[in-house]
C-alpha cells in the first residue's frame, strides 16, 4: 500500500446538458482510449480552485473564473492509479475560449456528452465523480473494501 494520498481536481465543463470529455491516450492499458474528465494533481503550494482552473487551460484550452467553480463532490478512491486518491469535482458553467485539445500526447479527442448518456467506455473514477454530482451527493468511495 502507498504511504500517501494524491489529491486530483477534475473539472466538470457544462453547457445546454452535456459535460466535456477528453479520451485519454496512456501507456498504461487499463485507461488508454477510455474516457476522462479534464483533471490532474494538484501541485504542491497550489489550491484547489488554482488547480482546477491551471488543468483545465493545460488540457482543454479555456480560461476559468475561480469564482466560476463550484464544488458538487468529493471521492476518496482506491485502486485507479498506484496511490490512494482524493480527488475534487468542479462544475463550471461560464469560461473562456472554446475547447481544444491541448495535449494530444495524453489525449486523442474531446467530445460533449449529454450528461444523462454518458459513454460505457469512460474510467471508473471520473464517472463515480460525476454519478456523485448528478444524484447531489458530497461525499463518494471508490475501489475500498467495506
Amino acid at each position: 500500500m502507498a504511504d500517501r494520498h494524491l489529491i486530483d481536481v477534475h473539472v466538470l465543463l457544462v453547457r445546454d446538458g452535456e459535460v466535456l470529455l477528453t479520451r485519454r491516450r496512456d501507456a498504461d492499458p487499463r485507461f488508454d482510449g477510455l474516457w476522462h474528465l479534464p483533471s490532474g494533481k494538484l501541485d504542491a503550494g497550489e489550491s484547489v480552485l488554482d488547480g482546477a482552473v491551471r488543468e483545465a487551460a493545460e488540457e482543454v484550452g479555456v480560461v476559468i473564473e475561480p469564482g466560476d467553480l463550484r464544488h458538487v463532490h468529493t471521492l476518496h478512491a482506491n485502486g485507479s492509479g498506484v496511490e490512494p486518491r482524493l480527488g475534487l469535482y468542479f462544475e463550471v458553467r461560464r469560461w473562456s475560449g472554446e475547447p481544444v485539445n491541448r495535449e494530444p500526447e495524453k489525449c486523442s479527442e474531446l467530445r460533449w456528452f449529454g450528461l444523462d448518456a454518458l459513454p460505457e467506455d469512460i474510467i471508473s473514477y471520473p464517472a463515480a465523480g460525476i454519478t456523485g454530482y448528478l444524484a447531489g451527493e458530497s461525499f463518494g468511495m471508490l475501489g475500498w473494501a467495506p
